[in-house]
């Protein structure tokens, strides 16, 4: 079963994109592998109900860079599995204690039907919980994550949670958006959410010249697909997810 876990398609240069297809659709992720020339970098780790790290193929000795792009739980499980880790200042808290009320751990574990498969023999949601993974590295806006020949800027993008995070690789016109903005019910109603914020980062998103953006969930999307949800946002038509 751990080598059935998770689901990858290579998207092209240079990028594999993860997911765990036995997980409950809130919580099935896309994680994402972008090798570079100098370095490899990994965005995102599910729910580390199956070590991420021996299913990415990793070149010995090649420098791997970790990027969470925001704290909740189908984005982090597997974030202590890596030496490098990066992140936003204002969730390294939440990084280095992992409590369910910023991970929405317990919101998994209260799921019906959380898995439609046991990543492990006797496994039960119940006993699910996300090892703390404090950052080794602070990333801000504007801070460049450099692989050599792929460096992709970190666009501070707040509102889904208060350190939500995408990065762009401009010569390539790719954005790695994270839970920000994604096809599907985007979700601005948490605890750590800010709907004036997120308002201002959907305007932002459509003021940027992009090619291609990979969400945290669901299939890639165009820069057409990508500004009409974010005008349908700002004019109160999207459609939400409720967690």
């Amino acid at each position: 079963m751990r080598d059935e876990w998770y689901e990858r398609q290579d998207l092209g240069n240079g990028i594999t994109r993860l997911s765990e297809p036995h997980v409950h659709r809130y919580f099935a992720a896309n994680l994402f592998h972008v090798r570079g020339r100098d370095a490899d970098l990994v965005i995102d780790f599910g729910m580390g109900l199956v070590p991420l790290r021996p299913a990415l193929t990793l070149e010995e000795g090649k420098r791997l860079v970790a990027v969470a792009t925001h704290i909740h739980a189908d984005h982090i499980g597997g974030f202590h599995e890596f030496e490098t880790r990066l992140g936003h200042p204002a969730e390294a808290e939440h990084f280095a204690r992992m409590v369910d009320q910023e991970t929405l751990a317990h919101v998994f574990r209260s799921l019906p039907g959380a898995v439609q498969q046991s990543p492990c023999l006797n496994w039960t949601p119940e006993h699910y919980c996300i090892r703390p993974a404090p950052l080794t590295q602070t990333v801000e806006e504007g801070d460049i994550i450099d692989l050599g020949d792929k460096q992709l800027r970190v666009l501070h993008l707040p509102g889904h949670s208060h350190g939500s995070i995408g990065l762009f690789d401009e010569s390539a016109g790719v954005l790695f958006s994270g839970d920000v903005i994604y096809i599907g019910g985007l979700v601005d109603n948490l605890p750590c959410s800010n709907q004036a914020l997120y308002r201002q980062t959907m305007q932002r998103l459509i003021d940027l010249e992009v090619q291609c953006i990979h969400g945290g969930h669901g299939a890639a999307m165009s820069s057409e697909q990508m500004k009409a949800i974010a005008r349908h946002y700002l004019q109160g038509t999207s459609a939400k997810a409720t967690l």
